[in-house]
């Protein structure tokens, strides 16, 4: 090993405390021979990369290798990093500089076409400290040397340095060790429950027990049952659909949480699913249930995590949460059948509850308060835009869903109205005119009633419950003939229902 002046060794050391310490730069490599480091900035700040060289000097050919290898090296870390361009900077603390060195060893180079650029220094006696004074990096560090240095100080200012990277580790470690994920599996609980009791009363695949047990239904919800935003949460539809999201949740809400804190995960879950659920009601009319918008969010949060501390993100998990968040909404917007418009509310949701309620000893009011306005002006733009939308220009089977439960609460003048409208104005269907009929009939509009079937039946000729209805009106007003030819249609379309079995028996006896 070679000798090199103990005031070098001490301010070796000091440099690398300094960089740990107040530059917040993170060990990535301490040679075995402890004369050589590399650090790596933990903050979006360059240089990206500091490398420190120990060694006397002796000939400017070694220099040029050093520079060399030291470039291949920084190039591994850009690939590793998946970064773009990577800035680093080399510096060599040295008693003396190369006897050859003509003026042209040390400066700035590019390589690689300029995606990585080097910066070599050189620290030696002849300038003193003055180098690390003028440069930026160094410029507020105390580079005051004593007079004599024993090699106790050199030790000393070695463990210091080290102290400070242990603690430095330690604290970032505290960051994914929040407490155990308590929260998360009750959640997980929660789930498997409610799972038991829809397979017990009717079937997780049932759409009338998903509806009963307060799936997400736009009906309902424009009904005034805004409870539906919370309690698809905790409903999956499938044994499948339970076993992915629970697998999910078991491994993004153990990290959310261990992160978060319990208070501030159970915020951004229940938020972040309640955003997914708003997110489907607003641009999707599909029955839906499952945790997997309060999921997106665990993935939001995770991304507000990274906003906090980028470098700490993208070394342990940026990449792999990125792809995954990448492939999950690729698969939503090829596979049919699956909520994209919940997976990315949720996602939304997830990141500005996220920033709302921050990583806990991040305290950021001014930060918060504003993701927190801008929370409630998009909640309230979108809840506004929705209540101003006249029925004529909802989903039309969003309205027929609506017409039905007046219907079923025997609600007969606001169905009427509801359906005549969208008659009107709107882009009806078959059913639309279906259930006016139906809303007509009670109010004792037999005539309008029955022109509003044939116009259904023109619509959807299969339709067999509409001729059900108007082999009835027919009957009623004696067209026996025509009621039996509806009759018997409607039993050829499903002759599962007696009822209609029953009324081609006593056509043909009345005729």
């Amino acid at each position: 090993m070679d000798v090199v002046n103990l005031k070098y060794h001490y301010l070796f050391w000091k440099m690398t405390h300094y960089l740990i310490k107040h530059k917040r730069y993170r060990v990535l490599n301490l040679s075995r021979e402890q004369d050589e480091i590399w650090l790596e900035s933990t903050e979006l700040k360059e240089p990206d990369i500091i490398r420190l060289r120990l060694k006397d000097l002796d000939w400017g050919g070694w220099v040029k290798r050093d520079i060399e290898l030291t470039s291949q090296n920084a190039e591994r870390i850009r690939k590793k990093r998946h970064k773009r361009r990577l800035k680093l900077k080399n510096l060599y603390i040295s008693t003396y500089p190369p006897v050859d060195d003509e003026g042209n060893l040390f400066g700035v180079q590019a390589t690689e076409r300029e995606r990585n650029v080097i910066e070599s220094l050189l620290v030696d006696e002849a300038a003193g400290t003055e180098t690390l004074n003028n440069d930026d990096l160094f410029s507020e560090g105390d580079w005051d040397l004593p007079e004599d240095v024993l090699e106790a100080h050199v030790e000393w200012m070695k463990n210091n340095a080290l102290s400070a990277s242990n603690e430095q580790l330690q604290t970032e470690r505290k960051l994914f060790q929040r407490g155990k994920p308590l929260f998360t599996y009750l959640f997980m609980a929660i789930q498997v429950i409610m799972f038991l009791v829809l397979e017990m009363n009717g079937g997780s695949q049932n759409p009338q027990t998903l509806i009963e047990y307060g799936a997400k239904y736009n009906p309902l919800i424009i009904e005034g049952e805004w409870w539906r935003l919370v309690a698809p949460i905790f409903l999956h539809i499938g044994l499948l659909h339970l076993l992915m999201n629970t697998l999910a949740l078991f491994y993004l809400g153990t990290a959310v949480e261990k992160i978060y804190g319990r208070t501030r995960f159970v915020l951004i879950y229940l938020l972040s699913g309640i955003a997914g659920s708003f997110a489907s009601y607003l641009f999707t009319t599909n029955l839906s249930a499952g945790a997997s918008g309060a999921i997106f969010g665990c993935f939001g949060a995770l991304l507000y995590f990274g906003v906090l501390y980028p470098k700490i993100f993208f070394r342990t998990m940026g990449t792999n949460i990125i792809a995954v968040i990448i492939l999950n909404l690729a698969f939503g917007f090829t596979i049919p059948g699956i909520d994209n418009a919940g997976h990315l509310g949720g996602l939304t949701g997830g990141f500005l509850a996220a920033g709302i309620v921050s990583v806990p000893g991040v305290l950021r009011p001014v930060r918060q308060l504003l993701v927190l306005l801008l929370s409630v002006l998009l909640v309230g733009a979108f809840y506004v835009n929705d209540q101003q939308a006249s029925p004529s220009e909802w989903d039309v089977n969003t309205l027929n869903g609506v017409a039905q439960e007046k219907i079923s609460n025997q609600e007969w003048e606001e169905a009427e109205k509801l359906l005549s409208d969208v008659v009107d104005n709107g882009s009806p269907n078959a059913e639309t005119y279906f259930y006016l009929s139906y809303a007509e009939i009670k109010l004792g509009d037999s005539l309008q009633a029955k022109d509003n079937l044939i116009t259904a039946l023109d619509k959807r000729d299969d339709f067999h419950e509409a001729h059900y209805n108007l082999a009835l009106l027919l009957a009623d007003s004696g067209e026996y003939d025509d009621a039996l030819i509806h009759a018997e249609k409607a039993y050829e379309l499903n002759n599962q229902e007696e009822k209609y079995k029953e009324l081609i028996n006593q056509l043909k006896e009345r005729n």
